[in-house]
């Protein structure tokens, strides 16, 4: 998705501002919708800092500055002990990230403040503020699983009412709002890839309020949810592939940063990638990865979306050999067509299909699904203008919202549109289109990303919250509906959705009333469904049969932490 840095400013941009070291003033009106954000259209109505802006000394390079509102009014705070104010944050920059687990461009900021964290390691406190668009996301052990998964080290408030949010006039995820050591509000950013244009502030803060004597270069340590996790043989597993002639099953141990062969038996046969985060290729022992999700399986070779790495990798199971296949290892910034797999930059690649000797991706990043013809040395856009929305149509003109899962009936392409609580469906011919089979779509204004719930119907009719597997059997789809902590299935003749397993409470039980907790990928053999029950760190099985299911034990598996 193309990133323009946008910092709101009456006279001239930050960006020329850094560049040329002029004084400029901040505009107090709240931040406009940006590329690279999703627009919170319950939020129109912003409150108002009435603060007047203090004239400060022409040598500050923010002279006007007004009082940060309070960071009060959440409903709890995870990664420290205590609730934090401007009084205990005195003397550092603070950076408030607005933002919500589910929104891939809130990812991707991710990166740009664990970086800025490093730089500024004694001067800067980034405070996470998450201000939830689903309703499943308003719930503090949800955010917790969510700060674990993304291994976030900052403070994070539950902001679960928007209290906060609207204190602070966000309008879209994500935005970015920079406090000075003083607690003066200086100004605030929209979007993605604004990780130069943040240093340049910091920087100029840092420097200035050192020479003031305002500056505390005492470092601050938080108590992580990290620590609260058990070290247990999987971590978040993202996707799950049964391969039937193989009578194996592939695991994208996403959070050991690995992949994981077992068989059917659950027998233990391979372990591919050291557990630490890197993308180097060679053998099983010396590959790594970062956070991988989907595979698929071409007769001896697997090919894994190496998310985020913005890498496909493949994996030849003869030799035991892992290599990239396309990306550059660097997120691409800008919504491109495609072009030779070595020289194309990717943007979080998450599900992968193979379908007529081509390899079908849903490209997170940029809402498109991506294709790359096997053999061949080129990528490109399949399907998806790049807009974030649920709109029909042909493949370039058509909107898709995050493209989590993907699958096919051998003829057709299936996939979840996660953003959009939406199942769509497409062809493979140039001239076909994508229409959506359940769950809104094509509402004026956006609308279709906000219209989500747990209602079983007949095409846009259903509702789903953040579906992010999907698998195909006879005439069913199989969706795990993440955030309703369901299995949900939908015809594909009628798009008629029915509850097929779960309880919609996020939970472990595997008794009568079967729990799960933001389940994310799913994959069949036979009469077995697998589950990637991903909050819970385990995979299940379902006997598509009688329903029962239990948890797919591999006893020789440890963690890559384990002593």
């Amino acid at each position: 998705m193309k990133i323009q840095p946008r910092w709101f400013w009456r006279s001239v941009c930050l960006a020329c501002l850094c560049a040329a070291s002029l004084p400029t003033t901040v505009s107090a009106q709240p931040p406009a919708e940006s590329a690279g954000t999703e627009t919170e259209k319950a939020a129109e109505k912003t409150d108002q800092t009435d603060s007047t802006p203090e004239d400060d000394t022409t040598s500050s390079p923010f002279p006007q500055r007004f009082d940060a509102p309070s960071l009060d009014g959440g409903k709890g705070w995870l990664n420290t002990k205590q609730p934090l104010s401007w009084r205990d944050l005195r003397g550092k920059v603070v950076v408030i990230d607005f933002w919500t687990y589910c929104c891939i461009n809130c990812m991707h900021v991710l990166p740009d403040l664990e970086y800025l964290e490093d730089k500024y390691e004694k001067e800067l406190v980034v405070i996470g503020v998450h201000s939830a668009k689903f309703e499943n996301e308003q719930d503090t052990s949800a955010i917790r699983s969510a700060i674990q998964r993304y291994e976030i080290k900052h403070p994070v408030i539950n902001d679960a009412d928007m209290t906060v949010w609207r204190k602070f006039g966000a309008r879209s995820w994500p935005t970015l709002v920079v406090i000075d050591p003083e607690g003066k509000y200086i100004g605030y950013l929209s979007g993605e890839g604004n990780r130069d244009v943040l240093d340049n502030v910091i920087g100029k803060l840092v420097d200035y309020h050192r020479e003031k004597g305002t500056l505390n270069e005492e470092p601050i340590k938080f108590d992580l949810e990290a620590d609260k996790l058990e070290n247990t043989p999987l971590r978040f597993p993202g996707k799950v592939l049964a391969d039937a002639a193989g009578k194996r099953l592939f695991i994208a141990d996403s959070n050991h940063n690995r992949i994981i062969i077992a068989g059917l038996d659950g027998q233990l046969q391979a372990v591919i990638g050291t557990g630490k985060i890197g993308r180097q290729d060679g053998s099983y022992e010396q590959a790594s990865f970062d956070h991988p999700q989907g595979m698929a399986l071409v007769g001896n070779t697997l090919y894994v979306a190496d998310t985020e790495n913005h890498l496909l990798r493949t994996i030849d199971l003869e030799s035991k050999q892992v290599a990239t296949l396309a990306g550059t290892g660097e997120q691409a910034r800008f919504r491109a067509g495609g072009g030779s797999l070595a020289v194309t930059a990717l943007n979080s690649p998450w599900a992968l299909q193979e379908l007529n000797g081509t390899l079908y991706i849903a490209m997170a990043g940029p809402h498109q699904l991506w294709k790359h013809q096997l053999g061949s040395q080129e990528i490109s856009v399949f399907a998806g203008s790049g807009r974030e929305d649920i709109i029909d149509g042909s493949l370039a003109e058509s909107a898709l919202a995050q493209p989590s899962g993907i699958t096919t009936d051998g003829e057709s392409l299936f996939f979840v549109d996660s953003e959009g609580s939406a199942i769509r469906k497409t062809g493979t011919a140039s001239d076909t289109t994508v229409t959506t089979l359940a769950g809104p779509h094509d509402l004026p204004r956006g609308r279709s990303l906000f219209e989500f719930a747990d209602i079983d119907g007949v095409g846009a009719e259903a509702r789903f919250q953040h579906p992010l597997g999907i698998a195909y059997r006879d005439g069913l789809l199989y969706v795990a509906d993440s955030y309703n902590h369901k299995i949900r299935l939908v015809e594909t003749a009628t798009g008629k959705v029915t509850s097929f397993l779960g309880t919609g409470e996020a939970g472990d039980s595997l008794q009568a009333d079967v729990q799960f907790s933001e389940p994310g990928g799913l994959s069949i053999s036979g009469d077995t469904l697998y589950v990637a029950d991903t909050n819970n760190h385990r995979i299940l099985t379902i006997n598509l049969q009688d329903k029962s299911v239990s948890e797919f034990q591999i006893p020789e598996l440890t963690s890559p932490q384990a002593p």
